[in-house]
């Protein structure tokens, strides 16, 4: 719904204003969102008709989500996000980079001219991964795994690798953890114990396993605290986080990779493990008297 201040003037209240809104717009203009979200280089330098074709909707129904956010016109919004490209110029024509490897990438060759292409996407893809996630939000990804008392951890499909890899390294940590692999459809039983003080982590891409969806709906309703790691930040799995980090892998020859995903995890394990034997390496505060000072 427009907002009554006026339509955003930043590309961060333009993302706060999608993310507010996104429930009451139409499945129409939610795709629209989600792209608009997740491709904001293509949305503030291609025209609406290159926009529309890529978003799969026609150029007219751009427009209807541009006056549903609050804007004037699409153009308004196209240059809204264009001017946050130009002051985060560090990752301006991500998408664009992108779209030009895919395009000169060697259509046969053997397999050196595969690995190639897999090494030049993906260090697109992890420096796309440094400019994209808040230093703020890997702070409180450390913190949300800390103040746990038990942390699930689920993921199916492509996201299996990252998942089992994340559940893994944490018990190698002695935290207490969860692995919800949900075989032989278990998954409802190996999540139901679920509660309040308890995290539940996702890692879920496009098209979204439903037994991930269902394992987050189910956390929320307990009051468990979720971290969504996604491709989308209105993903199915994403809107009900506590926190959603996003990350956009590299596509090759129609192959998507896991690449920046896996890397995100490690560096959040990691980084959770640092702290925790720091932590562990505190001397314990003495006492007189049975106080402690």
């Amino acid at each position: 719904m427009p907002s009554a201040k006026g339509p955003p003037q930043t590309a961060d209240e333009l993302r706060t204003a999608i993310l507010d809104s996104y429930e009451d717009l139409s499945k129409r203009l939610q795709q629209i969102a989600r792209y608009v979200l997740d491709e904001p280089n293509a949305v503030a330098l291609e025209t609406l008709a290159v926009i529309g074709e890529r978003a799969g909707v026609q150029p007219s129904a751009i427009v209807r989500f541009a006056k549903a956010i609050g804007f004037e016109s699409a153009s308004q919004m196209q240059k809204v996000i264009r001017d946050g490209l130009i002051a985060g110029s560090a990752v301006l024509g991500y998408s664009e980079r992108v779209r030009q490897f895919s395009e000169n990438a060697r259509s046969g060759g053997g397999p050196a001219d595969v690995l190639a292409e897999f090494v030049e996407g993906n260090v697109l893809a992890l420096n796309n991964l440094r400019e994209l996630v808040e230093a703020d939000d890997l702070r409180a990804a450390v913190d949300l795994i800390a103040e746990a008392e038990t942390v699930y951890v689920v993921g199916f499909r492509r996201s299996l690798p990252v998942s089992s890899y994340l559940a893994y390294s944490l018990q190698q940590l002695n935290k207490r953890t969860i692995f919800v692999d949900g075989v032989g459809g278990l998954t409802r039983q190996q999540i139901q114990a679920i509660r309040a003080g308890d995290l539940l982590i996702d890692v879920s891409f496009h098209p979204y396993a439903d037994e991930t969806i269902q394992a987050v709906q189910h956390a929320a309703a307990h009051d468990a605290k979720v971290l969504s790691i996604s491709d989308s930040l209105v993903s199915p799995t994403a809107k009900p986080a506590t926190l959603a980090l996003q990350v956009k892998e590299a596509e090759i020859r129609k192959f998507r990779s896991l690449a920046a995903t896996m890397c995100l995890v490690q560096a959040i394990v990691i980084s959770y493990a640092f702290e925790s034997s720091q932590s562990a390496q505190k001397p314990p505060r003495k006492t007189v008297g049975g106080k402690r000072r």
